[in-house]
């Protein structure tokens, strides 16, 4: 079990989130997961995620129809695993 969860959903942001998750796997604190929740995008934001899945276990990326950010960051919660959480806004 890993010691954070780190919570990321997201809806259309392409643009940033590459940097953010970047910038999550640049820690140097490395007990973590990320879950990411894709709130119905309809741009390249939950393939660009697939790839972050594929290169590190780490990070889980999990789909809904959109509902909001309040329904992605209770479906986050749903599959958090840490002792602790923490959210990260995709666009940061």
């Amino acid at each position: 079990m890993p010691h954070i969860s780190i919570g990321v959903p997201f809806h259309n942001v392409e643009e940033y989130l590459p940097q953010c998750l970047e910038s999550i796997i640049d820690q140097t604190f490395t007990d973590f997961e990320v879950i990411m929740v894709d709130d119905g995008s309809t741009d390249g934001s939950f393939e660009i995620c697939q790839k972050y899945v594929a290169k590190d276990s780490r990070f889980k990326l999990f789909y809904q129809e959109n509902g909001g950010v309040a329904k992605a960051r209770n479906n986050c919660l749903r599959h958090m695993t840490g002792d602790f959480i923490t959210w990260i806004d995709s666009d940061d």
